[in-house]
Order: structure tokens, then C-alpha cells, then sequence
């Protein structure tokens, strides 16, 4: 049911921007940027229940392990420019 609901959301998304195109009103990247986002984040909550227990901590695990390893590599490259200055 939810990948109806998300398949549904794409479809709407993508006519509202053919919608706006036709209106000849601006179409910025931040509102497509946005829209695909929110579309991904439907798509991923689908995919996740309809998960089993360990493989849905496996994924979570791996999802914390990446965003960790994404702060530390942020910190590290800020800290290594501003010694630099």
C-alpha cells in the first residue's frame, strides 16, 4: 500500500511541475531539490517496512556508521584548514 501511495506522490510531483511549466511560472532547483527529497524519504519508509527485523538494523546500523563517518571527515577536513591559516 505504501509503495501505491509513493508511486502516486512521484506521479504528482512530477505533474505539478509540468503544471508550473505550462503556467510559464519559475521552476527553482531548490523546489525540485525538495520534491525529490521528500519523494526519496517516502520511497525509503516504504522500503523499510516492508523490512525484516535484523535486516532493517542492519541497514539502520550501516545508516549511523555512514553519517558518523561523514561528520568525522567534515570535522577533519575544517580542522585541517583552519591550522593551515
Amino acid at each position: 500500500m505504501l509503495i501505491a501511495v509513493a508511486i502516486i506522490a512521484s506521479l504528482g510531483f512530477i505533474g505539478w511541475l509540468i503544471y508550473r511549466a505550462i503556467k510559464q511560472r519559475p521552476i527553482r532547483a531548490y523546489i525540485v531539490t525538495r520534491g525529490i527529497a521528500y519523494l526519496i524519504g517516502v520511497y525509503a519508509f516504504a522500503y523499510f517496512i516492508s523490512m525484516d527485523i535484523p535486516q532493517l538494523i542492519k541497514v539502520i546500523v550501516s545508516i549511523i556508521l555512514g553519517a558518523a563517518l561523514i561528520v568525522l571527515a567534515a570535522f577533519l577536513q575544517r580542522h585541517r584548514q583552519t591550522g593551515k591559516q
